[in-house]
């Protein structure tokens, strides 16, 4: 019955046919939802309710799953 796991002929042999999924493009986008959610979350902190709503929405509704989705 033959293995179902990869063989491993080198350091990371195995893994060196696999690529990281997120392109830069992706990580840009997500670096900068993160950053949009830290200046949401100092607005809440500094007693703008409305206004760390809206910047949160757009963080957590608008940027992150674009940066997942590109």
């Amino acid at each position: 019955m033959p293995s179902s796991r990869p063989s491993v002929t080198s350091a990371g042999g195995a893994l060196a046919g696999r690529r990281f999924l997120l392109t830069r493009r992706n990580l840009v986008i997500l670096v900068a939802a993160l950053i949009v959610l830290a200046a949401g979350y100092l607005t809440l902190a500094a007693g703008h309710a409305s206004l760390a709503a809206a910047i949160l929405v757009v963080g957590y509704c608008v940027l992150v799953p674009l940066g997942i989705a590109l």
